[in-house]
């Protein structure tokens, strides 16, 4: 008799599956002007679907969920069917609300999980100011320096002058002094609408983020990161 054995469940595949379902429940609502209403769609969505996924997870980052006293997915809350490995779970169901919102591309879902006790809790910390940079200007960062001297390092790490810098500065009013201070350098910065910025031609990111987005870490493609806690 040939001895067979089932394959075990791929978990990263059920991470899929959960992603779509909250992006679908909240497509219904885009171009609406309820980013709420879009937000709770993709929440309730990706909390039903986590309950089938076999694992013993707890949720230890919720974009916006302690901030706005969410109901679900909260920080600490147990998802999984409770038989699986034990994981650390971070989750932002709909990241770009207002993007879905207002009818705009750009709305992703997103969901990453790890072994019990690896992935970073920033527990009530709700922002984190950061500095981000290309491969060029890498080590040359400091996050406690003021705007100009790091604008500075920046545009001698890649042979340039500051007035020809192109900063990336997310479009909020937290982040209005720094900008502020970047035109003061004589840099062309450039306010970014949407949702945080993944990728693409600048050379650097400044601004006060979620601090769910980042502790002190490198990106891929020698990217310096730098966070600190607000």
């Amino acid at each position: 008799m040939r001895a067979e054995q089932i394959p075990d469940r791929n978990i990263g595949m059920e991470m899929v599956r959960v992603t779509e379902a909250a992006a679908l429940a909240a497509a219904r609502w885009m171009g609406r002007g309820d980013k709420n209403g879009a937000d709770k769609a993709a929440v309730d969505a990706m909390r039903l679907m986590l309950d089938t996924v076999a694992m013993d997870g707890v949720i230890v980052m919720r974009w916006k969920g302690e901030k706005d006293h969410a109901p679900m997915l909260y920080n600490g809350e147990r998802v999984g069917n409770g038989k699986g490995p034990q994981m650390d779970v971070a989750v932002d169901p709909l990241e770009g609300t207002r993007l879905t919102a207002m009818g705009r591309p750009g709305a992703v879902s997103v969901i990453a999980c790890a072994p019990r006790g690896t992935l970073y809790s920033p527990k009530d910390i709700f922002y984190m100011e950061k500095i981000a940079v290309g491969p060029e200007a890498k080590g040359c960062i400091d996050l406690s320096a003021p705007v100009q001297w790091n604008l500075e390092q920046v545009a001698k790490a890649k042979g340039m002058p500051v007035e020809e810098l192109t900063v990336i500065i997310l479009d909020r009013d937290r982040n209005t002094e720094i900008a502020d201070q970047v035109r003061a350098a004589g840099d062309a910065d450039q306010v970014h609408h949407g949702r945080r910025r993944a990728g693409g031609d600048f050379d650097g990111h400044r601004g006060l983020g979620r601090g769910r987005d980042a502790g002190h870490r490198r990106l891929a493609g020698g990217r310096d990161v730098a966070a600190d806690r607000r």
